[in-house]
């Protein structure tokens, strides 16, 4: 297997793209960042606010986003594609 470097950047960058598509669903089905972190076990709002606004480096765990998939009824796949593409 060849050795793959990953800049710091190119990782932000992974997470911008997964935090803006999960932004855009949430909007387009009319649901609230509190309303959806309650429905994933969050007790408020602020870990979505600060991973949609991108501060802090906060970004969203595996079991965060298979969670966050079933509460929008999308197959998880959505979350990593660029819409820029």
């Amino acid at each position: 297997m060849k050795y793959v470097e990953f800049t710091d950047e190119e990782v932000k960058k992974f997470h911008r793209v997964i935090s803006d598509n999960i932004k855009r669903i949430r909007k387009e089905k009319k649901i609230t960042q509190l309303d959806l972190a309650l429905t994933i076990g969050h007790k408020s709002m602020s870990t979505i606010g600060k991973i949609e606004a991108g501060l802090e480096d906060k970004h969203y765990n595996v079991e965060q986003l298979y969670k966050l998939a079933k509460a929008l009824d999308i197959n998880i796949c959505e979350f990593f594609t660029s819409s820029k593409e």
